[in-house]
């Protein structure tokens, strides 16, 4: 009996071997005459040497796929070991929906880091992911911790890896929230960063560090201020616009009339937290009045129920009066 021993590098054996081992099973049942053993980041299969090679073929097709997509499906499985899967019965199918609705989860958006499944944890989390299928401009609009942003990024980052877009803009008004960074000390990379720190927090969740410092650098992502956006035109990319109840009027305009013919956007704001100076007017009550019948752009209120902060965040909104 020969043994073939396989290290695995640059994937994680969580998302490899699927939620409660789920893909492991099936790879071991696809390879009956193998004994596969799995332990930490080390592979070993013991069989004859045809059967191994065969497993060596397909598992190492396997973890390219994971290595590149950073995803892997019952469908990917499906292809690559060249089975059909069987569907779940009503039962199952019927199982999985209820414990969705009792944990507040649903089908996971992206596979993040360390095996993080990010999902659409609550019912207008699930819409701004419907919505952006149907729509090429989301507003998500609401209060502090209802994760708009969050899942914003989630959504444009599954539309990098699987090809629908080649590049992601994130974009944020440089606008001080009671305080004066102006005179920190850097380039203007260095002074700008910090407005932007919430954008590069949520894609630390969802990419891997080296592969995400690659994608900034070859500015697949860019992650810039909203006056960079100026005289652009923003096409074949998903684009946020976090943080938008400080971009004035003419700001919004601006911003949206830079979409390209094959571009998705995704505009997020909370009204009850305006930075603009007094004299200033938040443009994103007059866009979501004016754009709020025209097709093709959804508009998504988030509200206390969705606050996946800490559950004292939701109180302390109720206090301040953002949440009723």
């Amino acid at each position: 009996m020969n043994e073939l021993k396989i290290t695995l590098e640059n994937v994680d054996p969580l998302i490899l071997w699927g939620p409660s081992n789920e893909y492991f099973e099936l790879i071991k049942r696809s390879f009956p005459k193998i004994k596969i053993v799995a332990r930490g980041n080390e592979l070993k299969a013991l069989g004859d040497e045809a059967e191994l090679n065969n497993f060596n073929k397909k598992i190492t097709a396997i973890i390219n796929h994971l290595d590149k997509y950073q995803n892997l499906s019952n469908n990917d499985l499906e292809s690559i070991l060249g089975i059909s899967i069987p569907a779940k019965s009503e039962q199952e199918k019927s199982t999985e929906q209820n414990k969705d609705v009792q944990t507040g989860s649903s089908e996971v958006i992206v596979y993040g880091q360390n095996g993080l499944l990010i999902k659409a944890r609550t019912a207008n989390q699930r819409k701004m992911v419907s919505s952006i299928n149907t729509n090429d401009i989301l507003f998500a609009i609401g209060p502090a911790g209802t994760g708009k942003t969050y899942t914003a990024v989630a959504l444009a980052v599954r539309a990098l890896k699987n090809k629908e877009v080649k590049r992601i803009i994130l974009t944020r008004p440089a606008v001080e929230a009671g305080e004066n960074l102006g005179f920190l000390p850097g380039d203007l990379k260095e002074k700008v960063d910090p407005y932007l720190r919430p954008l590069y927090d949520a894609l630390d969740d969802m990419i891997p560090a080296e592969k995400l410092k690659t994608y900034i650098e070859n500015r697949t992502i860019e992650i810039a201020p909203l006056a960079f956006m100026r005289g652009r035109t923003l096409d074949n990319c998903f684009v946020i616009l976090d943080e938008a109840q400080n971009a004035t009027d003419m700001q919004l305009k601006m911003f949206l009339t830079r979409m390209g013919p094959t571009a998705k956007f995704i505009v997020t704001g909370d009204v009850t937290q305006i930075d603009l100076p007094k004299k200033q007017q938040s443009g994103l009550f007059n866009a979501l009045r004016i754009l709020e019948n025209i097709k093709g752009i959804g508009i998504i209120y988030l509200t206390g129920e969705d606050v996946v902060r800490h559950k004292l965040v939701k109180r302390i909104l109720e206090a301040y009066g953002d949440i009723q």
